[in-house]
């Protein structure tokens, strides 16, 4: 569980109201302003930097690198390398907005992930996240936590609202071809672009099913991102149903089956109520 961090914000909740729940349910994303303040995105966000530079194999030249490592630098698990990133990661208000927006009574950490978009960094294509996730129920959901405002010249986040109720495109890899084909299907279900630029401070949260890109980052900054994958505390593990989801079987949940709880050392409880 959650222990006392160097910050008291995050071990304490955060006002969620009504109104957030509900647009996270029924669009499958919300954008919540204010939750991290100045002094811990720069505390938190300098520590995890230096990691991401220490652990970074992403060292091609940009012009030599394909759609996907043009996209970001990205680096997992990051709280098992550091004390002090583990602290971030096992914030208990992070976690408990994850468990109270999807109605649970707990979560797990599936997993966490920089991702940071280089100057010059190209487009993320459009993905759902569950596709390389073994897990039984749709109950998982990521925060994305830039550690600097982000304009749109930057490349936030960006969802396609409600997609999370849509059987579409969900057997697609991250790449050129998804970035088409559920481009073409999210305009034929005519659902909407949701590109929005982010304050310092404001993270935002969406399904494992959302649907979600950034646009490439055209400043001469790097788009610094934190993420923290949760999956509902109770959940099994599913059959893989490709090899993404076998590689996460072996990677993030080492020693789990088919039909086990989703409970291995690296998948510890940070919220329970």
């Amino acid at each position: 569980m959650a222990t006392a961090t160097k910050f008291a914000e995050l071990d304490t909740g955060y006002v969620l109201s009504d109104e957030a729940i509900q647009s996270f349910r029924t669009n499958g994303c919300v954008k919540l302003k204010q939750v991290l303040s100045p002094e811990v995105i720069e505390y938190y966000g300098r520590e995890i930097t230096e990691w991401v530079h220490r652990l970074n194999r992403n060292t091609k030249p940009m012009e030599e690198r394909d759609t996907y490592a043009k996209a970001f630098i990205q680096v997992g698990n990051i709280w098992t390398h550091s004390d002090v990133a583990k602290e971030f990661c096992f914030s208990r208000r992070l976690a408990k907005l994850a468990s109270d927006l999807m109605g649970v009574k707990g979560v797990r950490m599936y997993h966490d992930q920089a991702l940071y978009k280089e100057p010059s960094g190209g487009f993320t294509p459009w993905h759902a996240d569950q596709f390389y996730w073994p897990l039984e129920t749709t109950n998982t959901c990521t925060v994305w936590i830039p550690f600097q405002k982000t304009p749109l010249e930057m490349g936030p986040l960006a969802f396609a609202v409600g997609s999370h109720k849509h059987d579409i495109g969900r057997d697609l890899v991250i790449s050129d071809e998804s970035e088409k084909k559920i481009s073409a299907a999210l305009e034929a279900k005519k659902l909407q672009y949701n590109e929005t630029p982010f304050d310092l401070g404001e993270v935002s949260y969406h399904y494992g099913w959302t649907f979600h890109r950034a646009g490439p980052n055209k400043s001469q900054h790097s788009r610094s991102v934190m993420t923290i994958i949760y999956m509902e505390d109770g959940i099994k593990v599913a059959q893989p149903k490709n090899s993404a989801q076998e590689s996460d079987l072996k990677g993030c949940l080492p020693g789990c089956k088919p039909g086990d709880l989703a409970d291995s050392p690296i998948n510890p409880v940070i919220y329970r109520a």
